[in-house]
């Protein structure tokens, strides 16, 4: 079986995501959908690579802090650059779980992880965590009573008020051990805000839609952890390796990490 297999005729944020990263796991209707994005959001494609780069650091800084483990939620496709190959780098004992609700990147993911230590996909939904927690391949890859790197990168703009998603995140943060991270990064309202509204209206076009927060709001997920240094920034502001050229507000991302004490 191939990843051909999996295709589907309709559009998902998954693969349009991988379409911005310059991937090959994505379909006609996807990157259909993805120049329509790019026309309301010209830095599209910039503001999924400053994503990916702020995967790298964050996950580097938790490895560096100790974390060995790691929930990414909203995981996507893993291809190259995700986080159990960032981690591995460092220690090749790092468990990693990935978690996403759409079939076809699950499917992708089980063909693209066959073969990798110490990692799993799981189909789940960001908004039940006692059903992500409390699954097989959580109770199999995680150990709840260590610190876990908890990722939700680019996930939180497609979850509804609706679904409470603070509520989710307080359930992850009730039931992790402290000396646990989070890592947040959220698409701005409040950075270029009519592109922002208008990629937001591609995407509300699209079976996943999306929901854009401001500073403030997207602050409140981390609720009950400590910010780290430099706190909620622009993400390329979020301890680059490098000086930050031009406007990191550009980006059109809000960044952070956390720990839970």
């Amino acid at each position: 079986m191939t990843s051909d297999d999996f295709l589907a005729t309709d559009s998902s944020a998954a693969r349009v995501y991988d379409w911005l990263l310059g991937g090959s796991n994505n379909t006609a209707a996807d990157r259909a959908l993805g120049e329509r994005f790019v026309a309301a959001q010209p830095q599209a494609r910039m503001i999924a690579r400053m994503n990916r780069a702020f995967l790298r650091r964050s996950v580097l800084y938790m490895v560096q802090r100790g974390i060995r483990q790691f929930l990414d939620i909203g995981s996507g496709i893993p291809t190259v650059g995700n986080v159990h190959e960032i981690a591995h780098r460092a220690d090749p004992d790092i468990r990693v779980l990935y978690v996403d609700k759409e079939h076809v990147a699950v499917a992708h993911s089980q063909l693209l992880l066959t073969g990798e230590p110490g990692t799993d996909i799981l189909l789940g939904d960001l908004a039940h965590p006692v059903e992500i927690l409390g699954s097989s391949q959580a109770r199999k890859i995680l150990d709840l009573s260590e610190p876990i790197g908890l990722l939700m990168l680019g996930v939180l703009h497609f979850v509804p008020e609706a679904q409470r998603p603070y509520a989710a995140l307080a359930s992850y943060r009730d039931r992790l051990a402290p000396g646990s991270h989070l890592a947040i990064s959220h698409l701005a309202a409040d950075m270029m805000p009519t592109q922002q509204a208008g990629m937001a209206t591609v995407m509300n076009e699209s079976r996943d839609p999306m929901y854009l927060r401001d500073r403030a709001d997207v602050l409140r997920f981390f609720d009950g952890f400590d910010l780290v240094e430099p706190g909620l920034v622009c993400a390329p502001q979020w301890r680059p390796e490098s000086p930050v050229p031009g406007d990191p507000t550009l980006s059109g991302i809000w960044a952070g990490v956390a720990e839970l004490r």
